[in-house]
């Protein structure tokens, strides 16, 4: 009866952590570049009281054994990077991926970390950088006579410079890709780094080596779906609710076992 009780414990805590995930995606509803999170199940280990197959007598074999679940545990957060709703913005300075790929950015401590949030903004010296003013790789300057950018879908930048007639090329924005992107360790702020199991970081201009390109005056919104998000959150709730029933109901067996 005990066994029951730490089973329906465990039930809840995962369910509570599907809970968390769920209201991480609900708050990012409208953050640029942000990507649903959540949780994957496993089953833990089991009690082997009967093993399929002994002997139950000299002649015969029992066809099924006997064992008893000891719950489930959260095996791993995942992350879906579908391709967010794509919106247009009007600034000169916001940039969208459409497709797979990631901006550059630099660190504080010179690392390198990577977004999907192109809303961009120039800093003192001109350079572009994001709304922490972390600096974008390879650096792009804007001169202080520029009277226009443009941004190419291949990364391209180029700038109308005041009593020049030809545009003055400023740079090539470059994307990073990685084989496994679910794992990039995110780090707040619309940022991942690369880890171990992400893999090496692969840059190349947009609109090559299968990297997507870049739509100017556009930001990229969160992929959350809110109406599945609302579904999933019910079912989790209800398990939620289940799981405490059983150790309702597992405490009043017990207490009628004290009764007798």
């Amino acid at each position: 009866m005990i066994r029951s009780l730490w089973i329906a414990k465990t039930g809840m805590e995962g369910q509570q952590a599907a809970l968390d995930a769920i209201s991480n995606n609900l708050a990012n509803v409208a953050t640029n570049g942000y990507k649903r999170g959540g949780v994957a199940f496993e089953d833990l280990m089991y009690q082997n009281l009967r093993s399929a197959g002994a002997n139950s007598s000299e002649q015969t074999q029992l066809p099924t054994g006997l064992q008893v679940g000891l719950g489930v545990r959260v095996a791993a957060s995942t992350r879906n990077f579908s391709q967010g709703t794509l919106q247009q913005s009007g600034n000169p300075l916001d940039l969208a991926i459409n497709g797979q790929g990631f901006f550059q950015v630099t660190m504080p401590d010179g690392s390198t970390g990577y977004t999907r949030d192109g809303s961009f903004q120039k800093d003192a010296n001109g350079q572009l950088v994001t709304n922490a003013g972390y600096v974008l790789q390879p650096g792009i300057s804007v001169p202080k006579d520029a009277t226009s950018i443009d941004i190419a879908s291949d990364g391209t930048v180029t700038a109308s410079i005041l009593n020049q007639t030809t545009p003055q090329k400023l740079g090539q924005i470059q994307l990073a890709s990685f084989v496994n992107p679910s794992g990039l360790d995110a780090r707040g702020g619309n940022l991942y780094s690369e880890t171990a199991a992400s893999g090496a970081a692969q840059t190349a201009a947009p609109n090559t080596a299968g990297h997507g390109s870049l739509l100017q005056s556009f930001t990229e919104g969160s992929n959350v779906n809110v109406v599945q998000e609302l579904v999933s959150m019910i079912a989790t709730q209800r398990a939620y609710e289940l799981n405490s029933k059983a150790i309702q109901a597992s405490d009043q067996m017990l207490q009628k076992l004290g009764q007798l």
